[in-house]
């Protein structure tokens, strides 16, 4: 007994084609976690356990870790080597209709190796109910009788999946010649979402990002998809192995029937503005997003079910009542697959230590939601002169343009107010409106400066739904779809602020309320409301929230990098998409063109700093030569002057006598006229 046991719980091999994409990794995943026979109902423990092993369409390291095995760049040889060690062969062609030529070639390899198996094996081919696409009902008088598997003999492929068409009747084909040795399945799967969403990632992301007011569908929209969980598909696939069904063709959906348009609104009502708009196929917002497969899947109308799933197999469903009726339980999965989760910040600090512009550059970091005092103020004074505007349009009741002119009136008064401004309940219920707003639910918000006292902050973040305004405690229940993730106080002693409030242009100081009364008064007013026992910060600490404190006191840093960083050392990486392609480009494009100026600036620098130093070095060579003339005028003076006096002497004591004896010499002509010369000096002198 204990050896059959042993048997039983042996480890099962399964090969997966594509490991890394989509439907194929979760299929894998789930695989992995399950043992074989865990459909059944019996003794725990006792079921085959499955080893996955597969090909990866990438060499993204990160994008492998769901294989126990990976074989990448395979030739086939080597290939069909793994293949015949495997028990199971799964063949994902739902996703990529460039993996047909090989999942036909493997089959076709293995049916030809039969004779040397040393184990029977299974081969399932994930397909897609795009070759269902053209058939005809059944009673043409009756066309919501929905198809079932048994009319699978005269499905009709769309045009464009005619090859996976083909790949099926070959498997099946195949199949039938080797019953024993090599069993073969067809799982038609209907569109797969979840964990990702798949083909309807653009509308889940277009949600998201809240950047379309309405979300487009490509037209007509009320066209019935077929549809399923990968989750519920890699059970369905999990079922065969365990318990290799007489039915060779499975469909693989799940109970919904619902159209395009309702799959697409209930995302936009729970991710978006909730509102979607038809568009033509060949719309650029389509083509851009979609493959022509993808909108020939969109645009397919299937009415199409089951009987096997609920009679012989016996999946564990995660959505078996479909994507419209799942909504919650699919965005949430949407939301920690990608890691969309919002980032939710509170900066608070007196005035001047400078909370918008660190705001703004946190929003700009991590794609987040601003949310200040003023601005929401003025927005909503513009969303209320519009539905004015709106109202006396369509001619709406009196009471209605009252109410509204009421509170736009109201705003006006509030936002003219220049101190005492943020206690006003009309205030917090702006700033709340805008925190249960759909784009700071989606990526997050920066509450720049508010609450700024424990009551505010009590009543901003708590839950209404749990506290409809009856509680006497003194902590109401919060709201953690609102709650701060993180809080920032930032601080400065009262000498700094007051010094940059002083070096802010008279303009910038009246427009923020930053001159020299008004400043001293609001600067006294938050340090008196964060001076006694129930302050804002005490009630983020009874949240167990606890702020982290900044001090600024450098001058030298106006763009608060040394704050910025800091405050992205504790939240981490963004949570978000990042750019898209065209922002990345984008991007780069910029870098390289702040690069090429950085470089056209050093050079113009360079030539700059050398042609200072040849003028320079010109301008001294210059003062040089100047300076040498002028010493050598002198030189020349002083030797004229000195030379004066002995002129003088020559010409009355010695030029007279020597011109004489010079006539005298020339005169007789001696033979030695210097020494003739020098007798007649000597005999004039001795005259003298």
């Amino acid at each position: 007994m204990a050896d059959e046991r042993q048997k039983i719980r042996r480890t099962k091999r399964i090969f997966i084609n594509q490991i890394d994409s989509y439907s194929s990794k979760h299929i894998a995943k789930y695989l992995s976690t399950c043992s074989a026979g865990d459909s059944f109902e019996e003794e725990p423990g006792t079921g085959e356990r499955f080893q996955i092993v597969g090909t990866v369409s990438s060499k993204d390291e990160k994008r492998r870790r769901f294989a126990l095995e990976e074989y990448s760049a395979l030739k086939r040889d080597e290939l069909l080597q793994h293949l015949m060690d495997c028990d199971v062969i799964v063949y994902n062609i739902s996703e990529d209709a460039e993996a047909i030529d090989e999942a036909t070639w493997a089959v076709s390899a293995l049916h030809s190796e039969t004779e040397h198996f040393t184990f029977p094996k299974m081969f399932i081919l994930v397909s897609t109910l795009m070759t269902w696409a053209r058939t005809k009902p059944a009673d043409p008088d009756l066309p919501e009788i929905p198809v079932k598997e048994e009319d699978y003999t005269r499905k009709r492929p769309h045009p464009n999946f005619r090859e996976h068409a083909s790949a099926e009747k070959l498997v099946l084909k195949l199949g039938k010649m080797q019953k024993t040795k090599l069993r073969t399945y067809v799982v038609g799967a209907g569109m797969q979402y979840g964990m990702g969403e798949g083909i309807f990632h653009f509308f889940f992301k277009a949600c998201w990002l809240g950047e379309l007011r309405s979300i487009p569908i490509p037209e007509p929209s009320t066209n019935v998809l077929p549809t399923i969980h990968v989750h519920d598909l890699a059970g369905i696939v999990q079922n065969v192995i365990d318990r290799k069904p007489k039915t060779h063709y499975i469909i693989a959906v799940d109970d919904s029937h619902n159209s395009l348009e309702e799959i697409v609104m209930a995302i936009a009502h729970v991710l978006g503005y909730g509102v979607v708009q038809e568009v033509p196929n060949d719309s650029e917002l389509l083509t851009k997003e979609f493959t022509r497969s993808d909108l020939a899947c969109l645009s397919v109308n299937i009415l199409i079910e089951t009987v096997l799933l609920k009679m012989r197999l016996n999946v564990r469903w995660v959505c078996e009542s479909g994507l419209v009726e799942n909504i919650d339980r699919v965005v949430e999965e949407y939301r920690q697959t990608r890691r969309l989760l919002p980032i939710k910040i509170c900066l608070l600090g007196p005035p001047a230590v400078g909370k918008s512009s660190v705001a703004a550059q946190l929003c700009k970091h991590y794609k987040l939601r601003y949310i200040g005092v003023t601005e929401a103020v003025e927005e909503k004074i513009k969303h209320l002169e519009e539905m004015l505007q709106q109202s006396k349009e369509f001619n709406d009741t009196a009471e209605t343009l009252q109410a509204i002119q009421e509170q736009l009136n109201t705003l006006k008064h509030v936002r003219s107010q220049t101190q005492g401004q943020p206690e006003d309940q009309n205030i917090l219920r702006i700033i709340k409106e805008k925190l249960y707003s759909k784009p700071c639910r989606n990526q997050g918000f920066v509450l720049d400066g508010y609450p700024c006292t424990h009551e505010q902050a009590n009543k901003l973040f708590s839950d209404e739904e749990k506290d409809p305004g009856n509680s006497r405690s003194h902590l109401l229940p919060h709201d953690e779809k609102i709650k701060p993730e993180y809080v920032f106080s930032l601080d400065a002693t009262d000498e700094f602020l007051k010094e940059r409030a002083r070096n802010l242009p008279q303009s910038v100081a009246e427009e923020m309320h930053y001159t020299q009364d008004e400043f001293l008064q609001r600067l006294s007013m938050f340090r008196d409301a964060n001076m006694g026992e129930e302050t804002v910060l005490e009630y983020f600490d009874e949240l167990e929230i606890h702020p982290e404190h900044i001090e600024i006191n450098s001058v030298n840093d106006p763009e608060n990098e040394a704050v910025i960083k800091k405050i992205i050392e504790v939240v981490g990486v963004p949570r978000n998409y990042g750019p898209t392609a065209e922002e990345q480009a984008e991007q780069e494009r910029k870098q390289a063109v702040e690069k090429q100026q950085r470089i056209m600036q050093a050079t113009a620098e360079r030539v700059l700093r050398e042609a200072e130093e040849e003028a320079r070095m010109i301008a001294l060579l210059e003062e040089w030569n100047r300076n040498m003339m002028k010493v050598k005028k002198q030189e020349d003076e002083l030797l004229e002057a000195r030379s004066l006096p002995l002129r003088h002497y020559l010409m009355k004591y010695v030029m007279p006598t020597l011109r004489n004896g010079l006539v005298a010499c020339s005169q007789v002509n001696p033979d030695d006229p210097i020494d003739f010369l020098a007798e007649y000096l000597l005999r004039n002198n001795t005259e003298d």
